[in-house]
This record gives structure tokens, C-alpha cells and sequence, in this order.
């Protein structure tokens, strides 16, 4: 499913991307920022997040199981689909990273799970890294802003934080208007 440019969504990831990671975090660069927020729009939905599946159709959601799928040498397809899986991974890992630390740093206690081996900063750095190493034909244009997501994962790990912090607090105001409108109308 594609959310517009001009959906309410899109214009408020934009927005509080571009102010969190091009103020804030410093990122620079306007290719990366709209990436990020382009990213967020696109983990709306559910499907996208968990989109990657190996040779028997079964959903991956650990990044350790999504980097045996994507090597070439173990459970990987080719090599167009070791490019696929790990951009999903930069993805995936920045998207979690970001917005969901305290999950990421739950998963060395989640038992034996693949995940909890893994450093999802170092596996969304280099995951981009691998993408922007595919920089011939029709990959050539894309490569160059893998490269600097990769450079800048981390400051887009920390300007995605400072979002999270920013939709926390516009749920907060929003239940306060709530909370108040009840109390106004069970008043009166």
C-alpha cells in the first residue's frame, strides 16, 4: 500500500525527520533525511517491516536469520537478493534502533534467539555498506546514498530517538485534550 506525498502521515515524518536529524543530529544531507522519513512511512505498515521470507516463505524477523538468508555463500538466492536483504536490514535495524532502543537492548536477555548474538548498529552499518558496494548499472545511482547512511547510521539512530521522543510526547498532549474534553463533558 503507498501513502501520497501530500498524506498527513508522510508530512509529519518529514517533518520531525528533517528537524531531528538535519538540526539536531546534524545529518547534512537531505538524500539521507528523506530516506529515513521515507522509511518510517513505508514500516507503517506491518508487511513491509516483516517483508523479508526465506526459500520456504517463512517471515523473517530476526536480523540474525535475515543475514544467513542473505549470503550468497549459505541461504541466499543471488546476489540482486543479497543487495534486497541487506537493505532491508539497514532498514529494519536503523528503524529499531531508533525508535524502539529499549527492544534492541532487551535482546541479549530474550533466551536463544539468534538476536540476542547480534549488534544491530554494526549489522545496520554494514549491511548498508554491502548495498552501496553494488554500484554498477542499475544500482549505480543508489549507491552512493548507502554509503552515506552507513557513515551516518549513527547520528540517525540518535535523530530517529529524539522523534521518538517528539510522537511520545505529541501522544501525551493529545490524551490530556482527550482527558480534559471527557472531564469537561462528564461535568456538564
Amino acid at each position: 500500500m503507498h501513502i501520497s506525498g501530500d498524506h498527513p502521515l508522510r508530512k509529519l515524518f518529514n517533518e520531525l525527520v528533517s528537524r531531528r536529524l538535519f538540526g539536531d543530529a546534524q545529518v547534512r544531507d537531505a538524500e539521507v533525511t528523506s530516506y529515513v522519513a521515507g522509511l518510517l512511512t513505508r514500516f507503517t505498515h506491518v508487511r513491509e517491516l516483516y517483508r523479508i521470507r526465506n526459500a520456504r516463505g517463512k517471515r523473517l524477523e530476526d536480523v540474525g536469520e535475515m543475514l544467513i538468508e542473505s549470503n550468497p555463500l549459505l541461504e541466499g538466492r543471488s546476489f540482486v537478493w543479497e543487495r534486497e536483504v541487506r537493505k532491508h536490514i539497514g532498514d529494519y535495524t536503523l528503524f529499531l534502533s531508533g525508535l524502539f532502543p529499549e527492544y534492541v537492548a532487551s535482546l541479549p536477555r530474550r533466551g536463544l534467539r539468534l538476536d540476542a548474538f547480534v549488534d544491530y548498529i554494526k549489522a545496520g552499518k554494514e549491511s548498508y555498506r554491502v548495498v552501496s558496494c553494488f554500484d554498477q548499472f542499475e544500482f549505480r545511482d543508489e549507491a552512493p546514498l548507502f554509503r552515506r547512511l552507513a557513515e551516518s547510521f549513527e547520528l540517525c539512530v540518535f535523530g530517529l530517538n529524539l522523534v521518538k521522543r517528539d510522537l511520545e510526547r505529541f501522544q501525551q498532549e493529545s490524551y490530556r485534550g482527550w482527558r480534559a474534553a471527557l472531564d469537561d463533558a462528564a461535568r456538564g
